[in-house]
């Protein structure tokens, strides 16, 4: 994998990587409820998604919810939307204390695990990039976001030992996901965004550098992806030791370029709803090829979606994305 990061960082040319599998879901006749459920299913999503489109690296869906689901909170499941969680699981300190580190084979874990083996089996000219949701995002699955984000000043003992048991989990999670043959994984921090830098620190970082420790290396690569910061937590995510870094469409791109190490991916930040989903294939060219020519002094900037692509985006409209990227590139011919 990191011979692959080389290339990109001393290549011209953009490559483009907007996290998106809706597309692939919607290409197969499937329902996001049969793809987030069913490993076969989600597989065929990110194959299709793959063949259809000039992608560079394939990404899993991005759900944020699988995690959760597997400490034992309980999930709505729509026929064609993401998953959310319902209700509290833990609210104190004895029921942290209580809470078990699951074993990988509760929920649908097993169909994660599966969707990203036959992916790393199947698509072999291309990296894999496995996601999972990242330690605070997790705990605040579980403890209410809203309650969190005061638990972490009234009782922040109860809330390290709940990021402790998420990143255990995470660990292992990783661990196997690294074991399937995929290339990389794509931490999902978006609640992280949420905190101050000190506080993103503490209560975030910290665990993403475990998990950055314990899987990351020449053959996998960890991106932290946090469409929640603004630009207020950025030193934060740098601190994790990601060697890729991933930012929604809210923050400023060139002056997060000039905050980031130059060997570090750099990818961002198309609004997946404004740009890619409502607007006409006119403006969504016209906002790739704008950031495009805004970034081409910065080597390690890849240009992506600021978060994942929902549900029932116009082709045309990714088509056009490409067909931006591709002519951008003829320069360099």
């Amino acid at each position: 994998m990191k011979p692959w990061i080389d290339t990109v960082l001393a290549s011209k040319k953009q490559i483009a990587l907007p996290l998106m599998t809706h597309p692939g879901i919607e290409a197969i006749g499937k329902s996001v409820k049969e793809a987030v459920s069913n490993g076969q299913i989600h597989y065929e999503a990110i194959k299709a998604v793959s063949e259809q489109f000039d992608v560079k690296a394939c990404s899993v869906i991005m759900d944020l919810t699988v995690e959760a689901e597997a400490f034992g909170a309980a999930i709505k499941m729509p026929d064609n939307e993401v998953p959310t969680i319902v209700g509290q699981l833990v609210s104190d300190a004895a029921s942290i204390a209580a809470l078990e580190v699951p074993a990988l084979d509760k929920g649908r874990i097993p169909a994660y695990l599966l969707a990203n083996k036959l992916a790393a089996e199947n698509i072999k000219d291309k990296p894999i990039f496995s996601g999972c949701i990242g330690p605070f995002s997790l705990a605040g699955r579980l403890y209410d976001m809203s309650e969190i984000m005061v638990a972490i000043y009234i009782d922040p003992e109860s809330i390290r030992q709940l990021l402790a048991k998420c990143t255990d989990f995470l660990i292992n999670y990783c661990k196997a996901l690294k074991a399937t043959g995929t290339q990389g994984v794509v931490i999902a921090e978006p609640a992280a965004g949420l905190l101050s830098n000190d506080d993103c620190m503490e209560f975030s970082t910290t665990y993403v550098q475990q998990i950055t420790k314990a899987v990351q290396d020449d053959s996998f690569t960890v991106i932290l992806h946090n469409c929640g910061n603004t630009g207020h937590c950025t030193n934060a995510m740098i601190a994790s030791g990601a060697r890729g870094l991933h930012f929604g469409n809210k923050i400023d791109m060139i002056q997060t370029l000039k905050e980031c190490p130059s060997d570090i991916l750099v990818m961002g930040n198309l609004d997946p709803v404004e740009v890619f989903k409502h607007a006409e294939p006119k403006k969504v060219y016209e906002e790739t090829m704008s950031l495009l020519q805004q970034t081409t002094a910065y080597s390690n900037f890849v240009i992506s979606s600021g978060c994942d692509i929902p549900p029932h985006v116009p082709t045309d409209n990714i088509k056009a994305f490409f067909r931006a990227v591709n002519e951008y590139n003829n320069q360099f011919n």
